[in-house]
């Protein structure tokens, strides 16, 4: 669900500590993507507005995870604290009230009208939430892409006193893609060239050769480029449909700056099954948020 700037505002005026604490509490809310590069309030704001754009999470879980120990606790009574508390979370409840949802204890957010889930027993804790274990590879690339800037975070965050590590090129990508993968696939073959295309061959990422599948991977350099990165992909789809191991293209596209003004559109351009009598190759198209 799209959550309004003037919702993201008001909640993030209830945010307050070190940039470090807040940020592990929107990792662990399950926020998409990596901390915005701003002052403190619009840092959360912004961020808070992205996961309401991104269609593969469910924003209204998030920004309950995010507000339920603010919503849920109250200063002791009496306090200047509980003062301030009670004005705050009265803004709160007016900006969700205005954008149609209700929040509920236990860091529930709905949209009006629609009943709460029963409340969790005290008794009995809920099971944590951890993914399942996918069956298939397609499901299993799906998380590692989706995750791809959520596995950035602690990289390039590090504790005092050790390298951070930063993400500025193809290679920097590519290289933690491996890492993730590793794990999960035991043959995969990094630089394999394609068979020659119009004169000339490319040299792919990463082979699955047991899936028969390929993973490409661009990083969006500045706006000039990103207006550019769909016909850099139209050219290398061609390279992979004329390879025998390539039934499947996943091109993965990190844009650290969000330069790609229409990602809906580049998708909508290039995704899906292209035939010729010397070829066939499915294409997908991920730009990790």
């Amino acid at each position: 669900m799209r959550l309004s700037k003037a919702l993201c505002a008001v909640v993030a005026e209830t945010f307050t500590g070190s940039h470090e604490k807040i940020e592990a509490l929107f990792i662990s809310a399950g926020a998409p993507g990596t901390p915005p590069n701003l002052a403190h309030h619009s840092k959360w704001k912004e961020w808070l507005f992205r996961t309401g754009q991104d269609p593969s999470v469910d924003s209204l879980a998030v920004l309950g995870n995010l507000l339920e120990e603010f919503m849920d606790f109250s200063p002791k009574n009496g306090t200047p604290e509980h003062e301030i508390w009670v004005q705050r979370r009265s803004r709160v409840e007016k900006a969700f009230e205005e954008s149609g949802l209700r929040y509920y204890r236990f860091g529930r957010v709905l949209p009006l009208g629609e009943d709460p889930p029963p409340a969790p027993s005290p008794t009995r804790p809920a099971s944590p939430l951890l993914p399942a274990k996918p069956d298939k590879i397609e499901d299993l690339l799906e998380i590692i892409v989706r995750g791809l800037r959520r596995a950035m975070h602690p990289l390039s965050h590090r504790r005092k006193g050790s390298q951070s590590l930063s993400f500025g090129n193809e290679y920097d990508v590519q290289d933690l893609l491996h890492a993730l993968l590793r794990p999960w696939i035991r043959d995969i073959r990094p630089e394999e060239f394609t068979p020659s295309y119009a004169g000339t061959s490319t040299r792919m990422d990463f082979l699955l050769p047991v899936y028969a599948l390929v993973i490409e991977t661009k990083i969006v350099r500045d706006r000039g480029h990103a207006k550019g990165i769909g016909d850099e992909l139209i050219i290398d789809i061609e390279h992979y449909r004329h390879h025998p191991k390539c039934r499947t293209l996943w091109c993965v596209i990190y844009d650290p700056e969000h330069f790609i003004t229409n990602a809906e559109g580049l998708k909508a351009d290039l995704e899906g099954t292209r035939t010729t009598t010397d070829g066939e190759v499915r294409v997908k198209i991920f730009i990790p948020t």
